[in-house]
């Protein structure tokens, strides 16, 4: 890609280098509109020239060319860090031969966006409401902004622009700074992560959405919107002033607790962002959403892809994975991308990733799923989690999730990835789960890895010493224990009303739970709402010795606030009995 960021160039992330790993995580592959080519014979120097559709289809640069830039780029900012005798992010452009392929850095110098903030506040933006998607883009930063859209696609006409208003344009270049910094935020049509519109908001301080399209098309003259880049890396333009609130916290403030919190995580375009919250690791990153937002197709479409019944769902997987000529392959690596992103985010801190529970009714509604789901008529307490592990009519897919979980810790290095399985009926059944893991590459013990269960089920209660035995740790996961120990749909209306983590039943499940893994020395942690909602509850985990609390993101440093207030009065409620025992 053009090194000045014009254009939508390809994107490649790779942690874990230093370790000698191959961590190239994802690969996202820019549009590439135009390239800059020799004027030969003509009036000018260079020219920028459209680039062939079978050019943009293609990365620019190979996976050993990544990571000998990668490599590189370590070797420049331990250097400048070094010399400052401080932390030195550095921002590096390169540039490839045409001719003989070979590498060059072209230019080094100070970062001095992120490295210039302050570490001290966090500032969580967030929508309060919703509306219809006007324009999507690349989102830069993580803010939102909002006001009258002032489409402008001339550079001698910016005196046109109010301040406050959203400046639309179809690219931004120098002679456009001096309303940029008035705007309360910026949309181009063309651009990619490193254009001159995201440089310049990164710096200002202004959220910005690049490489939309068609915006100055979309978008008109005094039309109230709201640029949101709080959502993950894709960023959306909404229709109206869509209410929003920004939330600061102050870190230097946060407590250090006995009992860990951890973040639920599904979204890995979100994972970066939300690691910026202080946290102990994520509790429960759910396979669910990379599936059906990334993957889209059923494992077993993809995995009998020439024996689909269906033309038109057999065409939308072909084009699909149309970069896959075996299409299996294609669930692994999004997969992988995915699970590796959220791990990678969080690293060295662990990552709980629990295995697919989607069930029959919702499996049916991936691409191709119908031809391989059956009906059931409770679906909830049906083919769902462990049972369909080690089946041999699913089997098969299973050995896709292994494959891509074996990646992520092997190749890409991001060993803190903790596989969990959900709704194991029996300790047998958990054996047969562990030994499918095995089969695909995934052995218990070897290369650190630990294997979780889901403790969500009575059997998983009753036979908790026997969980304990093959399994490394439990996570409660409190909505299915509730329904299934009190016997009610909690997606009924009817009885909602019963609904409640509260209840003795519940209360005294979760006490054995949490008893038996400290006696034969396994982790424990929750993942649900509860303790976030009844504060009474966190206590009652707390007082019962839990191990750790995995929560939404919306409510972590709130609990982690009364978590640290908790413990504290229980410290010192300690000492006044120590104190009583003495005398």
């Amino acid at each position: 890609p053009s090194n000045r960021g014009g254009i939508g160039g390809d994107t490649f992330f790779k942690p874990t280098l230093k370790q000698g790993f191959r961590p190239i995580l994802e690969k996202r592959l820019g549009t590439k509109e135009l390239k800059m080519i020799y004027d030969i014979g003509g009036s000018k120097l260079t020219k920028n020239v459209p680039v062939p559709v079978s050019e943009r289809e293609k990365y620019c640069i190979n996976d050993d060319e990544i990571l000998q830039l990668a490599k590189w780029a370590c070797i420049i900012e331990e250097h400048y860090s070094e010399v400052r005798d401080h932390y030195t992010p550095m921002d590096i452009e390169w540039a490839k031969d045409g001719l003989t392929g070979e590498l060059f850095i072209v230019q080094a110098r100070p970062e001095t966006v992120q490295s210039q903030k302050s570490g001290s506040i966090l500032r969580n933006f967030k929508l309060k409401g919703s509306s219809d998607v006007l324009v999507c883009g690349r989102a830069v930063g993580e803010m939102i902004g909002q006001g009258e859209a002032r489409v402008i696609l001339d550079v001698h006409k910016i005196d046109e622009f109010m301040p406050g208003e959203v400046l639309v344009t179809n690219k931004t270049d120098p002679d456009w700074e001096p309303i940029m910094k008035k705007a309360s935020a910026i949309v181009t049509n063309q651009g990619g992560r490193t254009c001159h519109a995201a440089i310049i908001a990164r710096e200002m301080g202004i959220p910005a959405i690049v490489g939309c399209g068609d915006a100055t098309k979309l978008l008109y003259n005094s039309q109230e919107v709201t640029v949101c880049c709080a959502e993950g890396e894709e960023g959306k333009v909404y229709q109206g002033m869509v209410p929003f609130e920004v939330q600061e916290t102050l870190l230097d403030n946060l407590p250090k607790t006995r009992t860990k919190i951890l973040m639920n995580v599904g979204n890995p375009e979100e994972a970066f962002g939300l690691s910026s919250i202080p946290c102990d690791g994520v509790g429960l990153a759910r396979l669910e959403f990379i599936i059906a937002n990334h993957i889209k197709a059923h494992p077993l479409a993809l995995i009998h892809y020439d024996e689909l019944e269906d033309p038109l769902v057999k065409r939308e997987i072909g084009n699909l994975t149309a970069l896959y000529e075996h299409k299996p392959d294609f669930f692994v690596d999004k997969l992988a991308q995915g699970v590796g992103t959220i791990a990678a985010a969080f690293y060295p801190n662990p990552v709980v990733v629990r295995m697919s529970d989607f069930k029959s009714n919702e499996y049916a509604n991936l691409l191709g799923g119908y031809q391989f789901e059956p009906g059931e008529e409770n679906p909830m307490i049906g083919w769902r989690g462990a049972s369909r592990y080690y089946d041999p009519k699913y089997r098969d897919a299973y050995a896709l999730e292994c494959k891509a979980l074996k990646r992520v810790r092997d190749e890409m290095g991001l060993t803190n990835v903790i596989p969990m399985i959900p709704f194991c009926r029996t300790p047998d059944e958990g054996r047969k789960v562990l030994a499918e893991m095995e089969k695909n590459g995934l052995t218990r013990g070897e290369n650190g890895l630990q294997v979780y269960v889901m403790c969500e089920l009575p059997s998983n209660v009753i036979f908790a010493d026997e969980f304990a035995q093959v399994f490394d740790g439990f996570s409660i996961g409190s909505n299915d224990l509730t329904q299934l120990t009190l016997g009610l749909d909690r997606d009924s209306a009817l009885v909602a009303h019963i609904f409640d983590e509260r209840n003795e039943a519940v209360r005294r499940m979760v006490k054995i739970a949490i008893k038996a893994a400290k006696k034969y020395d396994r982790k424990i942690g929750i993942c649900g709402q509860a303790p976030s909602d009844y504060p009474e509850f966190a206590r009652f985990l707390v007082e019962e010795g839990i191990d750790s609390l995995s929560l939404n993101p919306d409510s972590l440093l709130k609990t982690l606030l009364d978590i640290g207030k908790m413990e504290e009065s229980g410290s010192v409620m300690d000492d006044i009995m120590d104190v009583a025992r003495a005398k």
